[in-house]
């Protein structure tokens, strides 16, 4: 199946193009069976910088955009700055041509309103739903439903109103927007977010990154207050009175970055752990293809129970044995790659580190099984077949009206 060619504008507002992984899959996909995308993001920091280029045929419109702080009245600013940008930007486009599709990858679910001008003018809208914000909410700031929520799920509901079609990253975010969203089946596809396998060669081993220890352990993703380093940190402590052959690094950086550093060395651990921030992909190649087990330490909550989680995918690209705790998504994603704790449980989380560290044969099994996994069945190879599914029901329906 094929879709047909046409011209998609695709929206991205929490990560900036090609840095955001999955968006840039999806722009090589919709390029290379003849599209012609242009994408609307912010600006990268240290990358994606420029405001206007093309990269492998893709139109890249980047506009400047502070990460939201202070609480609500930041992501006000941020969100209002985002919103007028992408305005700005869809009414130049449309100047130069009109666009067949309008791609939104949340969060936010506010892209649904610039979007709206490209539709009154007869373009589709394809709602490619990254995270669930609602949920995103009450596990990150709430534990309760209050107004806040509620007026999320409100946008939410604007954006499943206007889209067309919806792209869902797993059948758990499928079900909610066939669900609350009420989206007809027909009209929702699943994308799952997968590793390019060719990004992941495992290098050569460098043991001195376990400084002097037997084993390394590492993590790898954001650190946000929903992502649980804290989880880890409290584990690793408790694997620190069985052994002392290992050591750990966490790559990547977030919200929660300098609570996470002051917590482990509360807990006496500055010998034993590393931050290294935010660093070049090979660099975090070499870690991964150095470490004996990756950690997902990613809690039981609204969000994380049913979100698949790119860390996993990218611990078993390289052949790494993972240990998770017991979440539904994080099962679908590993199977028997990975060991699972009870969800929030720091002590068995430790005592599987352990269990894996003694046994190599299984970790290497466990690797097998991973890499297995997203060459085959969990690769893009079979996302981008949905994601082209998606476009051509999209632009189906753009003919039938």
């Amino acid at each position: 199946m094929s879709a047909l060619p046409g011209r998609a504008l695709i929206i991205v507002e929490n990560l900036s193009v090609p840095f955001d992984r999955r968006v840039w899959q999806e722009c090589q996909t919709l390029t290379g069976h003849g599209w012609e995308v242009e994408v609307i993001c912010p600006l990268g920091t240290k990358r994606d910088t420029e405001t206007e280029v093309v990269i492998d045929g893709v139109r890249i419109h980047r506009y400047p955009l502070e990460a939201a702080t202070g609480g609500p009245q930041g992501y006000l600013k941020e969100y209002g700055t985002a919103l007028w940008h992408t305005n700005r930007l869809i009414k130049r486009i449309q100047k130069r041509a009109p666009v067949d599709v309008v791609h939104l990858c949340n969060p936010p679910d506010l892209l649904f309103l610039p979007a709206l001008r490209a539709k009154a003018r007869g373009a589709r809208v394809i709602f490619d739903q990254h995270d669930l914000v609602p949920e995103l909410y009450l596990s990150r700031f709430r534990e309760k439903k209050d107004s806040m929520y509620w007026g999320m799920r409100l946008l939410e509901w604007g954006t499943y109103r206007t889209a067309d079609t919806v792209i869902a990253t797993n059948e758990s975010y499928r079900a909610v927007a066939t669900g609350r969203g009420r989206v007809p089946v027909e009209d929702t596809f699943v994308v799952r977010s997968a590793p390019a396998v060719e990004r992941f060669a495992l290098r050569e081993p460098e043991p001195a990154l376990a400084r002097g220890r037997e084993h390394l352990l590492c993590y790898l993703g954001v650190m946000g207050p929903q992502d649980g380093v804290d989880y880890a940190i409290r584990a690793l402590a408790d694997l620190a009175e069985r052994r002392d052959d290992w050591h750990a690094v966490f790559m990547g950086t977030g919200d929660a970055f300098d609570d996470v550093v002051a917590l482990a060395h509360a807990y006496g651990l500055d010998d034993r752990v590393s931050f290294t921030g935010r660093i070049p992909d090979e660099d975090v190649l070499r870690h991964l293809s150095t470490a004996s087990v990756c950690l997902a330490p990613d809690p039981r909550n609204p969000l994380n129970d049913v979100s698949t989680m790119n860390k996993i995918m990218e611990y078993m690209a390289m052949g790494r044995p993972v240990v998770s705790f017991d979440l539904v998504e994080a099962r679908v994603s590993a199977g028997e790659a990975a060991v699972y704790a009870r969800p929030n449980d720091v002590g068995e989380f430790a005592g599987l580190v352990s269990e894996l560290l003694d046994d190599p044969r299984r970790r290497a099994a466990m690797g097998e099984i991973g890499m297995e996994r997203v060459s085959g069945p969990l690769s893009w190879t079979n996302s981008e077949k949905e994601l082209l599914a998606a476009y051509e029901s999209a632009m189906r329906n753009r003919q039938s009206t």
